[in-house]
């Protein structure tokens, strides 16, 4: 299939940029980000070359889990704006070409919304059945995502005189997807949204959402609870074309492939891989590019229409829990060494720069290494800028603080006094009078200018988003070097995990004599090909290479 065929799967190329309105730009000086704030703010992400923009929930909300415990599906957080406020950044984004996608967070609600309130308030509601219940919990007690905070994952509620099943906080209820109403809520909810104008959903512990434990044998159980997936991607296409579904899945690669919907591509559009992330900080930790490698090979083939969505942080703990408790030891020791930079025991509650020591050559290698797998950049708010996380705040709230707009108090996300803003700024080496984005416009050298050239540079080489990787044996172990080969052409790309120099001689299947390795990176920086059935090139210490390949006759730039 070419590309040209193609080109209406837009995710396979984009560069996706995840923010929290609420920490992003304080439009009225209330202290909270708001809608008015991030239209402000879409020129800049046009310039950084986002392509699509993936919004943290901004739903109605008790606040205890972040927004992630939702009261109300059709509506926006007061502090943060209005319908209007909403539609009008939508109309500003696409305008510049950026699409917009939302959380969709149906694997459970919050206990203060009205299906719930209605649920625990009389058995023959038609919304008991949009919970799962029961008179007496298991015998056998399953450990809640939460196990330092909750005890379980069953709750005894006095109103409704059963306990309701949890699998994070109690006061988030988990959904009963075995009901076929339940199902037809969450398309409905998608469809009011769609109608607004997104391109898709980033879809929230999709493992949790199809589960039918604790229902299994509900009259609207599905035979297959991953067919649920498969409804609401059919759902997806007769409502908009194109628009897209990016799963939060947390699991092995061939659990992973039948949530893509197998061969057919008709699951989720994209997932992302947290098993090459891990494998990643593994090697980051090493200096050793072989756990990543290992995961690379191990990714299955998947469908055209599907795609891997590579990332160096999130919004949530570094989740290392794929990793043999040696390994983890092994990263926890290299990046968060103190107990209270770790989550649960299970993940890391840092930003990259602190966990690297502030070297900016090893930062700028992680994030050209992530940029240069095969798969879809994600970038989360603050990384283009090299923020880092406030250890003084709990779990994983430490590395959702305001973004750093300028260098003056408040980093210029508000003009609040402190103690209203909705969370405190990072303070110390990290704070804004040392990283924010304005000083760092005007810097060539700044990590924002490296991002944006990154960026540029990713956007115009197809192969990167669609080409076929292929991982080459070499004599230097400290570095990586892979291609990616596709209809465009072929581009070579290096990667030194080690602080040492280091130089790799490989040879390139389908060399012609005469042609030139073109550094997209660095300007003017070519090689030769003299046909001699191999090529040499030295790396500095954590250094990089993008190096595109162009044959003697090509009409392809350099």
């Amino acid at each position: 299939m070419r590309i040209t065929d193609t080109s209406d799967l837009w995710w396979k190329s984009a560069v996706i940029y995840c923010l929290d309105v609420a920490t992003f730009l304080d439009y009225d000086d209330d202290g909270v980000g708001d809608f008015a704030g991030l239209a402000h703010r879409i020129d800049y992400l046009q310039e950084l070359g986002v392509t699509c923009l993936w919004l943290m929930p901004f739903y109605p909300s008790p606040g205890g889990d972040d927004g992630y415990d939702v009261s109300e599906y059709y509506g926006i957080r007061r502090e943060l704006g209005d319908l209007g406020d909403f539609v009008e950044m939508i109309r500003m984004a696409e305008d510049r070409g950026i699409r917009v996608i939302v959380d969709l967070v149906v694997n459970h609600t919050s206990d203060q919304h009205p299906w719930f309130t209605a649920a625990r308030s009389d058995p023959e509601s038609p919304y008991r059945d949009f919970y799962v219940w029961r008179d007496r919990t298991p015998r056998t007690k399953e450990q809640n995502e939460f196990p330092d905070v909750e005890d379980g994952i069953w709750s005894y509620d006095e109103k409704a005189e059963q306990y309701y099943q949890h699998r994070f906080y109690s006061f988030q209820p988990d959904l009963n997807v075995t009901n076929p109403a339940v199902r037809d809520a969450v398309a409905k909810i998608m469809g009011f949204w769609l109608q607004l104008g997104v391109s898709g959903f980033r879809v929230d512990a999709v493992p949790f959402l199809i589960d039918h434990s604790g229902a299994e044998d509900a009259p609207g159980a599905l035979d297959d609870p991953l067919d649920f997936l498969k409804s609401l991607r059919a759902f997806l296409g007769r409502r908009s074309g194109d628009a897209m579904m990016l799963g939060e899945a947390n699991i092995p690669h061939d659990e992973q492939v039948a949530y893509f919907g197998g061969s057919d591509g008709d699951g989720l559009t994209m997932q992302f891989d947290f098993v090459a992330n891990q494998q990643m900080y593994l090697a980051l930790a090493r200096q050793d590019p072989t756990p990543l490698v290992e995961a690379l090979k191990a990714r299955p083939d998947i469908a055209i229409e599907s795609q891997w969505a590579n990332f160096v942080r999130n919004h949530d703990e570094l989740t290392l829990d794929k990793l043999s408790e040696s390994e983890r030891d092994e990263v926890f020791d290299a990046f968060a060494p103190e107990p209270e930079m770790r989550f649960h025991g299970r993940g890391i509650t840092r930003r990259l720069p602190p966990m690297l020591g502030g070297d900016p050559r090893r930062v700028r290698m992680a994030y050209s290494l992530m940029f240069s797998l095969p798969g879809t950049p994600v970038l989360y708010y603050g990384e283009e800028i090299g923020m880092g996380e406030n250890p003084d705040l709990d779990d994983r709230t430490g590395v959702r603080t305001p973004m750093q707009w300028t260098n003056e108090a408040g980093g210029g996300f508000s003009h609040a006094p402190r103690r209203k803003l909705v969370r405190p700024v990072t303070e110390g080496a990290y704070g804004p009078e040392h990283v924010n984005a304005t000083d760092q416009r005007h810097d060539d050298d700044s990590m924002l200018n490296f991002m944006k050239r990154i960026i540029e540079r990713y956007r115009a080489s197809a192969e990167m988003g669609w080409g076929q990787c292929e991982v080459y044996d070499h004599d230097a172990p400290t570095v990586l070097a892979h291609t990616l080969t596709g209809e465009e052409g072929r581009m070579l790309a290096l990667h030194n995990f080690a602080p040492e120099p280091a130089t790799v001689t490989l040879a390139l299947e389908g060399m012609e004599h005469g042609s030139t390795l073109v550094d997209l990176l660095v300007n003017d920086r070519t090689m030769s090909y003299d046909g001699d059935g191999t090529i040499t090139i030295p790396l500095d210490g954590y250094d990089y290479r993008w190096l595109r390949v162009l044959p003697a006759e090509t009409k392809r730039l350099g």
